[in-house]
């Protein structure tokens, strides 16, 4: 429920405060006193994108905030939860800013929010109906949409629009493998060769190979230098080595440890070096004493690594690179060869066509069967707006080309009307007047309205010019209906007819002063002023008794 509407500086309104009643609230005023701007604040107020034209002439910035109650909303609650925004408060306030340099921001509960995180909340809590809600009703969509709703197949209905657009997924996918098949095809060689090429180098590690080769190359030099290390180190021979005279430094440093104890830590050390020589010794021993390689293993070397130049040159890729590149290949290629076959897709897309044609049979079986009923809640609800003689059907017809089926089903759907005796039903746009489409638009919406769950809170309903096309008896109908709905959620109406306005449960009045700056006033009536302006909107500027005492008259017959 909306509690309150604030506005700063919001085209001709400098600053008003307004709250709202339960029930049906109507807005009434002279033609360009601003009635509309009450709901443009509103619709801005849910998601409506912003204008800087509605910023008040002069101001920099224009603020509107809308209070609502949302105790006990469930759903509410729900999508605070699932957008992580905590609702520690049965109350939800939202503030939207608008500059004069075109910009616009949003808070909700004093924490910025997206236009498009306010337009899926502005959704449960307001529904607003605009004027040209009859021009809608010539669209077919429309009107299936409207009896999807009525016969609560929504969830049917997405299902099948799912189950539809999956198929022509599929179908564009495979048309698309189609026109790149003999790419695909020529690229898998591509890899595939190129993965061959490259299969020897990638199972060892190509710099280790080029050190072993490096090495198996030069070894005949390399064992001959370790002969020459070995024999620098220990030898037999009467030239001195390291192992002599590291054996005689030790000797020399034993002799003076009781003079000093520099010379027993200099023998400590020398003893480990010593040893670091012996084993050193062996190493090089080992080395120079061993067997020439197997000339196999140095050509086998040869070639890894000529194929890594080949290819290095072939890529004018380093051969360390190209190995990572390969991996690239590798992902490439498997993701190619796992792309469904022409067959594959062919069977995919003959499933998901089932599946749609399922789900579509059984959406249309079940709008047949309730169409009856929801024709006649529409016919109860529209002869009592002055059509004593209307009809409506709805006609099924069988589209002929399964090619131009679509997501809303495989029939075109066609709401029939006739409005006078003895005159066949035709569709709406060939026969209806404006104030024919005006009040089946109407009744439409409120039937919409009530048929949503009792139990769930509901959310604002807003009708803009609720009373196109209709006068005298028919308003104060239209009146009740809206007062009637009223006791079971908020409403808020513009209107022009005082028959309509009399049913109100809070009267608005929009007044605009020419001072020094032309300005819009927002005044709630008490019963005197609701009955002024009642007459003002009967009987035109002059009032008499004769229009106050019958505005009375319909303010007393209010039920």
């Amino acid at each position: 429920m909306l509690l309150s509407l604030t506005l700063y500086q919001f085209a001709l309104i400098s600053e008003h405060e307004l709250s709202f009643a339960e029930g049906f609230n109507v807005i009434t005023g002279e033609t360009g006193a601003g009635k509309s701007l009450l709901l443009d604040a509103l619709a801005l107020c849910v998601g409506d994108r912003a204008d800087s034209a509605m910023v008040r002439h002069g101001a920099a910035n224009a603020d509107i905030y809308a209070q609502f109650d949302v105790a006990d909303n469930t759903v509410v609650a729900e999508w605070f939860a699932a957008h992580d925004r905590s609702l520690d408060e049965p109350e939800v306030l939202i503030r939207r800013q608008l500059s004069s340099n075109g910009r616009s921001k949003a808070w909700l509960n004093g924490t910025p929010v997206s236009l498009a995180e306010l337009k899926s909340l502005g959704t449960l809590l307001v529904n607003i109906h605009s004027q040209h809600a009859q021009q809608a009703l010539l669209k077919p969509q429309f009107v299936v949409q409207w009896l999807d709703e009525m016969a609560q197949l929504t969830t049917l209905a997405a299902q099948t629009a799912s189950s539809y657009q999956h198929y022509q997924q599929l179908k564009r996918q495979a048309d698309e493998l189609a026109s790149r098949e003999a790419q695909r095809q020529d690229r898998i060689e591509l890899l595939q060769s190129q993965l061959a090429d490259i299969a020897p180098l990638l199972a060892v590690d190509y710099h280790d190979i080029e050190a072993e080769h490096e090495e198996l190359s030069n070894i005949e030099a390399l064992m001959q230098e370790a002969s020459h290390g070995l024999h620098l180190l220990d030898n037999d021979t009467d030239e001195p080595d390291v192992m002599t005279l590291l054996g005689q430094a030790i000797k020399l440093c034993n002799h003076q440890i009781g003079v000093s104890q520099t010379f027993g830590q200099a023998s400590e050390q020398l003893h480990l070096a010593q040893q670091q020589i012996t084993e050193v010794t062996a190493l090089l021993s080992d080395y120079a004493e061993q067997q020439l390689p197997d000339p196999e293993r140095l050509q086998e070397l040869d070639n890894l690594i000529s194929l890594g130049h080949r290819l290095s040159r072939k890529h004018s890729l380093p051969a360390v690179d190209l190995i990572a590149e390969a991996k690239a290949w590798q992902q490439q290629l498997e993701q190619l060869e796992n792309e469904p076959s022409s067959d594959a897709m062919a069977a995919q897309i003959d499933d998901a066509w089932q599946a749609y044609l399922k789900r579509a049979t059984e959406l249309n079986k079940k709008r047949e069967k309730a169409a009856p009923s929801i024709c006649a809640q529409l016919i109860e609800q529209l002869q009592p707006l002055a059509l004593p003689n209307a009809r409506c059907e709805f006609v099924f017809t069988k589209k002929a080309d399964p090619s131009v089926y679509s997501a809303q089903g495989c029939f075109d759907i066609d709401l029939l009307f006739s409005a006078n005796v003895g005159m066949p039903m035709q569709p709406l746009h060939k026969i209806a007047s404006g104030g024919e489409l005006s009040r089946m638009a109407l009744v439409m919406q409120v039937l919409q309205a009530t048929n949503a769950d009792n139990n769930a809170a509901k959310p604002m309903l807003v009708f803009d010019e609720v009373d196109v096309g209709i006068s005298g008896g028919t308003a104060q109908v239209v009146g009740e209906l809206l007062r009637a709905l009223g006791q079971t959620q908020q409403l808020l109406a513009i209107t022009h007819q005082a028959q309509v306005a009399a049913q109100a449960h809070q009267h608005i009045l929009v007044q605009k002063h020419h001072h020094e700056q032309t300005q819009s006033e927002l005044v709630i009536l008490d019963k005197d002023a609701q009955v002024d302006e009642l007459a003002r909107m009967s009987g035109g500027v002059t009032i008499t008794d004769v229009t106050r005492d019958h505005a009375r008259s319909l303010l007393i017959d209010i039920k």
